[in-house]
C-alpha cells in the first residue's frame, strides 16, 4: 500500500480515535507504562492524543503523525493539559531529528503500519539520549495458537481496510533492532506488548 493511501485511511479514522478518549479499552495499559515518560518526550504516530492523561505537566512533548486529521484532534486535546506541546505532520519513517534529542520516546499501536519497523526502532535508538528510555505499547501476534491463526488469516484484509498488520511479532522486531530490551509484558492473550527499552 502506498503511503498516501495509508494516510487517507488514518485521516478517515481520526473521529473514531478521538471518541475512544472517553472509553479507551487500553487505558489501564497506557497508564501502566506511559506514566514513566519524563523530560523532552517524542511521541511518534501520536494519533488523537490518547496518552495525554498519563503525562506529567513537566514534560515537553513533540508529537509526530503523518495524518493531518489526527494532529488536529491531538492539538485540540492538548489544550486540556499543562505540558508544553508541539506537533509536526511528518511520516515517522522519513522524519529526521538530531541524535540524542529526547529523554523519552513513546510509541503506541503504531508498529502495525510501518513498512520497515526495525529501521524505525533504529531511529529511536539514535534520537534517544544515552540515558533515556523507549516505551512502547503495541499489538501483534498472539501467544494463543488459535488467535494467532486468525490474525494471520485476516491480516491481508485488515491491511487493505485499515492499513494495519495484525500478525507482527513485536518481540522479534525489537530483537532485530539496535535498541536494548529492558522488560516486556504481554496481555490480552499475548497480543498486547508492553515494552521498556533503552537506546
Amino acid at each position: 500500500m502506498n503511503r498516501q493511501s495509508l494516510i487517507k485511511k488514518f485521516d478517515k479514522q481520526a473521529d473514531k480515535y478521538d471518541k475512544r478518549r472517553r472509553n479507551d479499552p487500553l487505558y489501564r495499559f497506557r497508564q501502566r507504562i506511559f506514566q514513566k515518560a519524563e523530560g523532552n518526550v517524542l511521541e511518534v504516530a501520536i494519533g488523537s492524543g490518547l496518552n495525554f492523561p498519563f503525562y506529567s505537566e513537566n514534560i515537553k512533548l513533540t508529537g509526530v503523525d503523518f495524518s493531518h486529521e489526527m494532529l488536529k484532534k491531538a492539538d485540540r486535546a492538548a489544550k486540556d493539559y499543562a505540558f508544553h506541546s508541539v506537533f509536526i505532520q511528518k511520516d515517522v519513517e522519513t522524519v529526521e531529528f538530531n541524535d540524542d534529542s529526547f529523554d523519552t520516546i513513546i510509541s503506541s499501536t503504531s508498529f502495525c503500519a510501518y513498512q520497515e519497523p526495525v529501521e524505525v526502532l533504529n531511529k529511536f535508538q539514535k534520537w534517544c539520549k544515552p540515558e533515556g528510555k523507549i516505551l512502547m505499547l503495541e499489538h501483534g501476534i498472539s501467544t494463543n495458537t488459535f488467535l494467532a491463526g486468525m490474525q494471520k488469516m485476516v491480516d491481508p484484509l485488515a491491511l487493505r481496510v485499515v492499513g494495519c498488520h495484525q500478525n507482527r511479532n513485536i518481540s522479534n522486531i525489537i530483537e532485530k533492532s539496535n535498541v536494548k530490551l529492558i522488560k516486556e509484558e504481554r496481555y490480552l492473550a499475548g497480543s498486547l506488548y508492553l515494552i521498556w527499552a533503552e537506546p
